[in-house]
């Protein structure tokens, strides 16, 4: 199995065996329900559907009922589609736990950004702005944005005021310090994208073994 759902615990330190403090970020990963197996017939490729987190099943429609009886699975909060690589083998209702992750050494993390709403090019895209000295009132201001006659236009991907963040985002070769199976974590090196408590889905790095 490539990955696994999570949910973003937070943040702390731990020591390697040279002494040197290494921050992490605590990820609890699984136990995750295979709800659903797909394969190249019908459905045209292989992959698992992956439920995370035991939910009400009064919380669920009937389609979403009918979709976990089918399965012979508990109702699930998160739900999350997983490719599966070739010659891996699943099968509904089996039971998924970060012991998958024993051996791996870096990881890419896929979550979803904190919002920062509507802000200015200083906080968005981390411009100097404006002089701050006397006379000055444009500390803030992004500049001049373009041309008047010629080109005529503002040119695309001009960096600009608008929503900041709110985006999915996948962090790349996390460094896996350690796999704590019993209690269904991962510490990972570095900074993990969303809010505490946030959804996430941890899978083996793709460009780093």
């Amino acid at each position: 199995m490539q990955a696994l759902i999570g949910r973003k615990i937070g943040m702390t330190r731990v020591y390697d065996d040279a002494g040197v403090q290494v921050p992490v970020t605590v990820v609890q990963v699984g136990p995750c329900t295979v709800v659903q197996r797909k394969s190249a017939q019908p459905d045209g490729y292989e992959a698992v559907q992956l439920g995370f987190e035991e939910q009400k099943e009064s919380r669920l429609t009937k389609p979403q009922q009918g979709h976990f009886k089918k399965a012979g699975a508990k109702p699930a909060k998160v739900l999350r589609e997983v490719r599966l690589a070739a010659g891996e083998e699943a099968k509904a209702g089996d039971v998924l736990t970060a012991k998958i992750f024993e051996g791996v050494k870096f990881v890419d993390v896929l979550g979803h950004t904190k919002g920062r709403g509507f802000q200015g090019v200083v906080k968005r895209f981390k411009l100097g702005g404006g002089r701050a000295s006397h006379g000055g009132g444009w500390m803030r201001r992004p500049g001049s944005i373009g041309g008047r006659e010629e080109p005529g236009r503002i040119f695309r991907n001009k960096k600009l005021p608008g929503h900041m963040g709110s985006v999915n985002v996948t962090t790349q070769n996390l460094r896996v310090v350690k796999v704590l199976a019993d209690d269904h974590a991962l510490l990972l090196e570095g900074a993990v994208p969303g809010p505490v408590g946030g959804i996430v889905l941890v899978r083996k790095a793709i460009k780093k073994a």
